[in-house]
């Protein structure tokens, strides 16, 4: 009877499924990933045998975040729609490096995090939900008091001590001590192999997918070509996202040649915030960038796009500044970077809104019990760029800009997606032709539910203040009268067998 039953309802699922996405899934490359960036010291404490000399009142001590807490919360970040997690350096390091940038030995873990053993099962776990891991890698500096420093058999592994007097001359920046730390000589090729072979033998041993790379810009691009050949010579599609704080987009372009896969995008960074931290500015630049970007890089898909980092004031800290709810300025900013060309990078609590001032206070603890509104806002934008290619591939026409409203398209094969963004303080109205989107058909809403139906060649937009939609272009719903016959005739054919499974019934207990 079960069995019966089952196939039975086989047919009624199938039409009950109406599948959003109508380009094909294809397979994952890493301009599909949606990343998740966490300073491991500050996530989450899974194991309490680590936790010596921690002070969780101390901005700059060990607060006792783990690997094992990684492990707890892989669940958490899997749920929000993240596809990768990017962390911070997971090295051994020198007292008081709980953001594991001061690293004493490439071969071992921080002892507050945990064995090496239980490093792999973290990667291990993430890959059994499809998670990929990038790990944080330096090459530039070491510890400030590291053994190397006095051993006269490593002098020549060090540049000579001077601070950074001119941050505009190249040869300061790669061969002088950034804030006090030791900096490596790339060109002396024991430091060099030394680097290199630290760097495959983490992927050979943990099977991590990826590196980003810190202080790109301090280290000359020569070493930069070697380092990303050997590297990919140990795993195919292993992802290298390098770090160079600047502004200038064909300097950060130098080192796009020399291999490094993509970048966090600073330039885009800046736009992002100034047009987000409040309402009714204009998000003009935000376009500039996409398209300068295209014309920039070889692979401009797979340029990284945040609002926050461990290294500047939080988004939220600038929305309460300029008097803003910082939820919904998050809101507005997510829309954004997740629907725009690249890949989104979300640093840890920015889910929640967390708040934090300069360095370190934008390294505050994670809080798991936080208001879950925003929570869900991020997972349906992950759950949608998921479903929808063309948010993820998809060629980017700006269809409509002023002073905040915005609204473009974004298409792929035969899919096309319509994004529509209220960044200011009044209800918009935006009318597109057919000129714009393909007349007759309807654009479906899939954040607030919205539906616009072409009318007259003319599909009318209309958002209330501080609020997105992302639309996809639908053929017009209506009387499916193929489809309500085909429903029709599956619950003839399930309430039949019902009436026949209970008229045998009956006949047996007569």
């Amino acid at each position: 009877m079960k069995k019966n039953i089952i196939f039975i309802l086989i047919p009624f699922l199938l039409f009950s499924a109406l599948p959003v996405g109508a380009a094909e899934k294809e397979g994952r490359k890493w301009q599909d990933e949606t990343i998740y960036f966490l300073m491991v010291d500050r996530f989450n404490n899974g194991d309490n045998s680590n936790d010596f000399e921690i002070n969780a009142n101390d901005p700059k001590a060990y607060h006792g975040g783990d690997f094992q807490g990684i492990i707890d919360q892989l669940d958490y970040i899997k749920g929000m729609g993240f596809s990768a997690i990017w962390m911070t350096p997971v090295f051994d390091n020198a007292d008081k490096g709980y953001h594991g940038y001061w690293i004493k030995d490439f071969y071992q873990t921080e002892e507050h995090f945990g064995s090496l053993d239980e490093f792999k099962q973290l990667v291990k776990e993430a890959h059994k939900r499809d998670l990929k891991i990038i790990l944080d890698f330096v090459v530039n500096h070491v510890a400030p008091d590291h053994e190397w420093v006095n051993d006269p058999a490593r002098q020549d592994w060090f540049h000579e001590k001077q601070e950074i007097l001119d941050w505009n001359d190249q040869a300061q920046l790669e061969n002088n001590w950034i804030y006090g730390l030791p900096d490596l000589a790339q060109e002396n090729p024991e430091t060099r192999k030394y680097l290199l072979d630290a760097a495959k033998w983490w992927i050979e041993e943990t099977n991590i997918d990826g590196y980003r790379l810190d202080t790109v810009r301090h280290v000359p691009v020569e070493f930069w070509s070697d380092f990303s050949k050997k590297v990919k010579s140990v795993k195919d599609d292993f992802y290298l996202i390098g770090e160079v704080w600047s502004e200038d987009p064909n300097y950060i372009a130098d080192y796009d040649k020399a291999g490094i896969d993509g970048f966090v995008d600073f330039p885009l960074n800046e736009q992002l915030r100034t047009a987000f931290e409040k309402p009714d500015q204009t998000l003009d630049w935000l376009f500039t960038t996409a398209e300068r970007n295209k014309a920039t890089y070889e692979n401009p898909e797979l340029m990284g796009n945040f609002i926050d980092n461990h290294d500047m004031v939080r988004f939220t800290r600038k929305a309460v500044q300029n008097g803003q709810h910082p939820g919904t300025r998050w809101k507005m900013a997510l829309t954004y970077m997740y629907t725009a060309p690249g890949i989104p990078i979300v640093y840890y609590g920015s889910e929640i809104a967390l708040d934090g001032g300069e360095d370190p206070d934008n390294r505050r603890q994670m809080s798991f019990r936080a208001d879950k509104e925003l929570i869900e806002y991020v997972t349906k934008l992950g759950e949608l760029r998921s479903d929808l290619p063309s948010l993820r591939r998809g060629d980017l026409e700006v269809l409509y800009e002023k002073q905040g409203m915005a609204v473009f398209k974004r298409s792929y094969q035969e899919e096309t997606a319509v994004i529509a963004i209220n960044n200011t303080s009044n209800t918009q109205q935006v009318t597109l032709t057919s000129e714009q989107i393909e007349d007759k058909k309807e654009l479906r809403g899939l954040l607030a539910d919205d539906l616009v139906r072409s009318n007259d060649g003319k599909y009318n937009l209309a958002l209330a203040r501080e609020s997105a939609e992302i639309y996809v272009l639908a053929e017009k719903t209506g009387l499916n009268i193929p489809y309500l016959v085909a429903m029709g005739a599956v619950y003839a054919a399930f309430f039949g067998f019902i009436f026949l499974l209970l008229k045998r019934r009956k006949k047996r207990n007569e």
